[in-house]
């Protein structure tokens, strides 16, 4: 009786004849009985009688082929698997591609076969409608999966949001340069024959094994990145700043062990110890409450408000003694409080802000008690207070400059004032420094 080969129609896919140890052709014999392993012939060794083992010439066979129409009566069913393979390899819509595989159908043929018979066919259609109505029986007292409908942004190469990206590229799931990204390079001269010996079979599988192991650290690395939503880093980065700067130490720190535990574990992890800080601040103030004697939140209120005002006071004071210490012209200095005491009383000023001098530069910043100052050195630090930049910004901006070095290879000044949005003067005289300091290389 006649059956469909299970096997392609390449011959070196099909195993060879156990009588003459030649590939396959159809038709050809599998004997009903023995096996397994199928026991097959060709029909030179059949017409023989060859006989092997528990094989006898007399068992029942079957005749192995797919040469016989099943969805078109001028298609065989050999034709059918190779329109399928050759649409697997080339791609649904390269028509021309699968024709010149197929080699015995053309273009056209190709094309309103397969959209007849396999995008447009009911019987398939209403079988992937049961497949349908099935799952949703199935899911009909879970949760309702979302299925994201928007377009996956598609960045040019080398644009900003590419790179900001670390080149991933949403529509395809994958990044232009992969971790390990020539590991495929070790398998490129490695070839299975039949007269391998044992020795030499085992050290192209211990090969193979090898790139299995690195392809698993590529997808591990790809889904730690997914998971916890580190391929824009800079919105990473803007999702950190959410915190306190003692939760933003500790989020720096447990970074490290997120790989080990799940996205939904971490992030509560690092919510907990906000609202432990919340808590502990909170503890903090009534404390203070009490030390002060304030036993209902009515007098809460006013003591808050007059504790701000206080720190309004103090801090006008300190920036007149910064003024007055800065400012070597005396006769500006009386023109400045002169001013500011028509200001105070109501009056428009009548003795204007200029002086002989011209315009003058403002004092340079106070760094003390500032957060990162001491992260800084003595250079940085006088760069800081020429430029009136806090130091924690002038550290963000000069990490953010040396990543974008290190990856490009170089850094022109166009490329640093797009990555930074400040005065472009400031971008001029950090860019400067760090050139001039080494820290940075021209792009």
């Amino acid at each position: 009786m006649d059956r469909l080969g299970s096997f392609s129609n390449d011959p070196s896919d099909k195993p060879p004849c156990r009588g003459c140890s030649s590939y396959l052709m159809e038709p050809y014999i599998k004997c009903a009985e023995c096996g397994p392993p199928p026991f097959f012939l060709c029909l030179q060794c059949f017409t023989r009688g060859f006989e092997y083992k528990k094989h006898q010439s007399d068992h029942t066979y079957e005749i192995m082929t797919s040469d016989f129409p099943v969805l078109d009566p001028s298609w065989t069913a050999q034709e059918e698997m190779a329109l399928l393979e050759a649409v697997m390899d080339c791609g649904f819509g390269n028509w021309q591609d699968v024709a010149n595989q197929m080699c015995t159908k053309t273009k056209e043929e190709c094309e309103k076969h397969y959209m007849k018979h396999f995008i447009n066919n009911p019987l398939f259609a209403s079988t992937l409608l049961n497949l349908k109505q099935a799952e949703e029986a199935k899911t009909a007292d879970t949760a309702i999966p979302f299925h994201s409908t928007d377009d996956p942004p598609r960045p040019t190469f080398d644009s900003l949001l590419s790179r900001d990206m670390a080149g991933y590229m949403p529509a395809r799931a994958d990044f232009i340069e992969e971790f390990d990204n020539y590991a495929e390079w070790d398998l490129r001269d490695i070839d299975f024959v039949e007269d391998d010996s044992d020795i030499l079979h085992a050290l192209k599988m211990a090969v193979v094994d090898i790139y299995h192991s690195r392809l698993k650290e590529r997808q591990r690395r790809k889904k730690i990145i997914r998971d916890h939503g580190l391929i824009n880093l800079r919105k990473f980065q803007l999702m950190e700043r959410r915190y306190p700067k003692e939760v933003q130490d500790l989020y720096e720190t447990m970074r490290r062990f997120a790989r080990i535990v799940g996205p939904m574990e971490h992030d509560k992890f690092i919510e907990s110890h906000a609202l432990e800080f919340e808590l502990r601040r909170e503890i903090k103030r009534l404390q203070e409450y009490r030390t002060a004697g304030i036993t209902n939140f009515c007098s809460a209120r006013t003591y808050d408000h007059l504790k701000k005002t206080r720190e309004e006071e103090r801090l006008k004071r300190t920036m007149l003694s910064e003024v007055l210490q800065y400012i070597q012209d005396s006769s500006a200095c009386q023109q400045w409080l002169r001013r500011q005491a028509d200001i105070d009383s109501g009056l428009s000023p009548s003795i204007p802000m200029a002086s002989n001098s011209g315009r003058r530069s403002a004092p340079p910043l106070n760094l003390t008690g500032l957060p990162g100052t001491e992260k800084l050195n003595e250079k940085e630090k006088e760069l800081c207070q020429m430029v009136r930049l806090v130091p924690g910004a002038y550290l963000e901006y000069k990490s953010a400059l040396l990543n974008e070095c290190n990856k490009q290879g170089g850094l022109r000044l166009a490329q640093a004032r797009a990555l930074i949005k400040i005065d472009v003067n400031k971008t001029r005289k950090i860019y400067d420094f760090l050139i001039r300091e080494g820290y940075i290389t021209k792009g």
